[in-house]
């Protein structure tokens, strides 16, 4: 049993080493344990999901290329997938971690995802998918490193600083998805954390006693780049350090137009890479900010997150009222500074070519959809949200699954190309995306908040946005040559966003809201892209062998192959002689 469960591991490390030596792309290995822990963010203990015992879960550090295997076990007592946010998977939506694509993990078993991060650079994150489970946590950061041989645009940073922002809510996640369940919304959050720590005292008649904050220790006169990712639930928030600029240099894998801000709004699953100099006197510790933005004024003190940037040589405590942000209520603030936000066209990104090498703008569109999303409304007695009046119903049957074996009845390739005037229903509606095509998407959020979308597979171009409804005429607005590449975006209430996608990534794809209440509530699509000429898997990688099956399916799962009992754990000596055999074993397979 124990060399089932050691045995793709062995297989990979050694073919890893024998690649290595011929040149091939690096592997890096992680092993995973992903459970329940106790802790207080807000100063009330109540249940996190962690992962191998850290919450924020650790980071994945790797670089350009590298082939990235991390052996998961669920150790909680639910179902568990984790997906990995702006990880593009190319040719390999097996690895993408949604229900569209994989069965989840049953508790107690394990399952080792394999992919690589072809051709990326940049700031992401990664996080569990199914349940409503970010909402206790298990996420964590993703760093996709430069190649040497190609240049970062901007000076080798001092050190490398990762930092969640999130709102909080005291109920776990079980209670937060009963409540969506039961047709209630879910209320105002609790507070807002900075890397899972509640806020520093800095006002005692706002902030309790005995909660613990997050410090940031650095060095006078170094520069540091802070990856800042937005993991919440549906806040958006609005993040700065005090007396200091922030250099936004990249966002979720493109690098930006470098330009100052004295603050930034991060939108739910948004990331953004700032550079940050310690250039100030150090005559007190300084803040650091993440404020909720767009929220009824009565709970906004309370949804202040605060941690503390501390210099070595600091002579004190911060002290005094919080840095000042924007005005709370301006969304057309947060939209002009959306639209500032440009892609550097003349940097060297993953390949040596300058991003600007792709010009997006001369391709032509052959594919449009409009995409509108409403309030959560009831469709048979139940609370729902819809894009263009369908709510994606989660067939127990994952979509690529049914694909491949062609299971009938599980979906649909019929999602409408615009608004249809019909009553919402649940369905299983798939876009049925043309391999190679162009594809123009307007998201328009008819709703009253604003709405974060994120594609999984893909960077697409953010190319316009603006408030009111979208026409044909709305395309003169665009942004033709130096919109940002990124996985994710903002729709702010009554406004449109319209996204550029070169579909050439084989596999189903997932377009979701980011806002976990909404996304729940079925506000979600996915996008087939197949080519019809493949028949030799150089578009898409075969089906792993490590495959779990569900629905339709589950009489093809092996006998609980990817089960491990951890009680079940042999001696150390033991250990060692089956390790031995694994061995053996692994050899023979890398022979035959």
């Amino acid at each position: 049993m124990y060399c089932r469960f050691l045995l793709p591991f062995l297989v990979l490390t050694l073919w890893h080493a024998v690649h290595r030596v011929h040149g091939g792309d690096p592997f890096a290995f992680f092993e995973w344990d992903v459970s329940y822990m106790t802790a207080a963010p807000l100063g009330v203990k109540q249940q996190v999901i962690g992962i191998s015992g850290s919450y924020p879960g650790p980071i994945l550090n790797v670089t350009t290329n590298w082939n990235v295997v991390v052996n998961v076990r669920n150790s909680l007592d639910e179902p568990l997938l984790i997906t990995w946010n702006g990880i593009q998977h190319r040719k390999n939506s097996w690895a993408d971690g949604v229900l569209g694509t994989n069965c989840p993990i049953p508790p107690g078993w394990n399952w080792t995802y394999q992919f690589q991060v072809k051709d990326q650079i940049g700031s992401f994150f990664y996080f569990p998918s199914t349940n409503f489970q970010r909402a206790a946590g298990g996420y964590g950061g993703i760093i996709v490193n430069n190649r040497d041989i190609i240049p970062l645009p901007f000076g080798t940073p001092d050190g490398d600083i990762t930092i969640f922002i999130s709102d909080w809510y005291n109920r776990d996640h079980k209670e937060l998805r009963k409540t969506l369940e039961s047709g209630k919304d879910l209320g105002p959050p609790d507070g807002v954390v900075i890397n899972g720590l509640g806020p520093y005292r800095y006002n005692s008649s706002v902030v309790g006693d005995g909660i613990i904050y997050e410090t940031v220790n650095v060095e006078p006169g170094k520069t540091y780049r802070f990856r800042v990712h937005n993991v919440g639930i549906s806040t958006s928030l609005n993040f700065r350090i005090q007396n200091h600029n922030l250099l936004l240099v990249e966002t979720e894998g493109s690098y930006t137009v470098q330009q100052n801000y004295t603050n930034m709004d991060i939108h739910v699953g948004q990331s953004f890479s700032m550079l940050v100099t310690m250039d100030q006197n150090a005559s007190s510790d300084y803040y650091v900010v993440a404020s909720s933005i767009f929220m009824d004024p009565a709970v906004r003190d309370r949804l202040t997150g605060v941690a503390i940037l501390h210099y070595s040589n600091s002579q004190g405590p911060a002290f005094g009222p919080l840095p000042d942000g924007p005005n709370e209520d301006d969304t057309y603030f947060s939209m002009n500074q959306a639209r500032s936000i440009r892609w550097n066209v003349s940097a060297s990104a993953a390949r040596p070519n300058p991003q600007g090498s792709f010009r997006y703008g001369e391709i032509t569109v052959t594919d449009v959809y409009v995409l509108l999303n409403k309030p959560p409304e009831l469709i048979n007695g139940q609370l729902r949200a819809t894009l263009n009046g369908i709510s994606y119903f989660a067939p127990q049957t994952p979509l690529k699954l049914a694909q491949l074996f062609n299971v009938p009845g599980v979906y649909k390739l019929d999602f409408p190309e615009r608004f249809m005037d019909r009553p919402p229903k649940l369905d299983t509606s798939v876009i049925n995306g043309t391999y190679k095509a162009f594809m123009e998407i307007i998201l328009q959020n008819n709703g009253t908040t604003v709405q974060s979308y994120h594609l999984d597979g893909y960077a697409f171009f953010v190319v316009g946005m603006d408030f009111g409804i979208w026409t044909e005429n709305s395309r003169g607005t665009y942004n033709k040559w130096d919109g940002v590449a990124r996985s994710t975006t903002q729709v702010f209430p009554g406004a449109w966003t319209a996204i550029l996608v070169y579909l050439d990534n084989v596999g189903i794809w997932n377009l979701r809201s980011e806002n976990l209440d909404t996304w729940y509530l079925g506000q979600e699509v996915y996008i087939s892209v197949v080519n019809p000429e493949d028949s030799s898997n150089k578009t898409e990688l075969p089906l792993p062998d490590n495959a779990i099956f569900c629905g339709a399916l589950s009489s093809l799962q092996k006998e609980q192959s990817n089960k491990y009992r951890f009680s079940e754990a042999p001696s150390f000596t033991s250990s060692a002689k089956i390790l031995l055999s694994c061995i053996l074993i692994a050899l023979l397979h890398l022979k035959y």
